[in-house]
């Protein structure tokens, strides 16, 4: 398990919150340290989920990170749920939510069934991951999903250029994000043809460039699972690589509690909180919270320093672009089941968390709805139709001046913009 940087190095290491630590914090992080985290289940009872970061923290501005973490112990609500005592760290057995449970809980069972042929999820996500399409195949084939392989069309793995032969170097931490994202396209969109499209490093610019290469490809749902500090250099991002009208463009909030990341502030995408999700005895069938662990842990918010607002966000108390638009689970002690088997963290099943999950789990919910009309941008549709949302009420991300930035309420707040998914009028347009 990685060393645990004390509560005061993980401030410092958080970009968007001092942007005068980058000089400080970059010789730590030459050294590989990253956070391994905590959290609570849902049962207040139940033994502790611990957790560790996939991905090394950014190292320079205009660096991204991985939003995934990885459960390392403890019983997740999925295992409390199912009396499964094992660890949540065991790896031969999925020990987090499966697709029938995601479904389930997001109304989406029917259209998971029958929706989705010809559609093409992309999923952009730095370095490479050697066993992508052979870790995908064994997920799948445990749920009992269709094959999805290069063979028979339904895969497609490229480098940010377009190559299917010259990807770029792997990357372990990298794999695990990538493991967890095309395992969450196959869940909610089983009948989705996937494409992943690999940047050669984890900056902005060939993240960028990746998310332009999926779209030439193609895809019509892309998801981007990480996050960084915001800069002046967002408005040239945002129309260089996320102004694609026509394209649903989701991405993760981030995981380090109240506070603004980018790209989920460009005005362009669909800014996807997180949420921690258990079974209950309501008409539902779920209950869910805005997840929080600690003041360094828990799904982003805020109001973006340096983005115009969209049009279609109409909240008060923000001037700028608000995140987020909507969110689903991200608790990893409420997390997902994920087979990862590339590297030091590839041993097989693992249960992730983080608002990497909910990213692409939105992004698939847009494929199951259909494909967006011309010369829209689908960051809009849920505002057009709150009602097929369920809206979270409670919990809060961190403290913050103005309430709803960091704190649920009924309809919009920031943690977890209009809400998770009820079936699919939310994301059609």
């Amino acid at each position: 398990m990685r060393t645990t940087p004390s509560t005061a190095l993980i401030s410092r290491l958080r970009w968007r919150r001092v942007a005068s630590a980058v000089t400080a914090t970059a010789a730590l992080l030459l050294t590989g340290l990253t956070t391994a985290a905590h959290a609570q289940a849902a049962d207040p009872s139940s033994s502790k989920v611990t957790w560790t970061r996939s991905c090394a923290l950014p190292r320079h501005p205009g660096e991204m990170a991985c939003n995934a973490l990885r459960v390392t112990g403890g019983r997740t609500a999925f295992q409390q749920q199912h009396g499964i005592t094992a660890k949540a760290a065991e790896a031969s057995s999925p020990s987090g939510y499966g697709p029938t449970d995601l479904r389930n809980a997001y109304g989406l069972t029917s259209a998971a069934a029958n929706n989705g042929s010809g559609r093409t999820i992309a999923i952009v996500d730095a370095y490479d991951d050697p066993n992508a399409e052979s870790d995908l195949a064994a997920y799948r084939s445990h749920y009992g999903l269709p094959a999805c392989t290069t063979a028979n069309g339904c895969f497609k793995k490229v480098s940010q250029t377009g190559s299917t032969t010259a990807l770029p170097t792997a990357d372990s931490g990298w794999a695990g994000e990538i493991s967890l994202d095309l395992d969450m396209a196959s869940a909610v969109c089983p009948n989705c043809h996937i494409t992943l499209v690999e940047a050669k490093s984890a900056s902005m610019a060939n993240l960028g460039t990746a998310v332009n290469e999926a779209v030439s490809l193609g895809a019509k749902y892309v998801s981007n699972s990480y996050g960084g500090g915001e800069s002046s250099s967002d408005a040239t991002y945002d129309s260089t690589y996320f102004n694609h009208p026509g394209v649903a463009i989701t991405v993760s909030a981030g995981d380090a509690g109240y506070g603004a990341e980018y790209p989920a502030a460009s005005k362009y995408v669909t800014a996807v909180g997180g949420t921690s999700l258990t079974a209950s005895s309501t008409t539902r069938g779920w209950t869910e919270s805005v997840w929080r662990t600690s003041s360094t842990e828990g799904t982003g918010s805020g109001c973006s320093a340096y983005d115009t607002k969209p049009a279609w966000q109409t909240d008060t108390g923000c001037a700028k672009r608000m995140i987020a638009d909507v969110s689903a689970v991200a608790d990893p002690a409420t997390g997902v089941s994920v087979y990862d088997t590339y590297g030091a963290d590839g041993q097989g099943w693992a249960t992730y968390g983080g608002t990497s999950a909910s990213a692409p789990i939105i992004a698939s919910v847009y494929a199951l709805a259909g494909t967006p009309s011309t010369g829209s941008y689908p960051a809009k549709f849920p505002y057009a139709n709150t009602s097929a949302l369920n809206d979270v009420t409670s919990g809060s991300n961190g403290s913050c001046t103005t309430s709803y930035f960091c704190t649920a309420r009924t309809g919009y707040d920031g943690p977890t913009g209009l809400g998770t998914p009820e079936g699919l009028g939310a994301f059609t347009g």
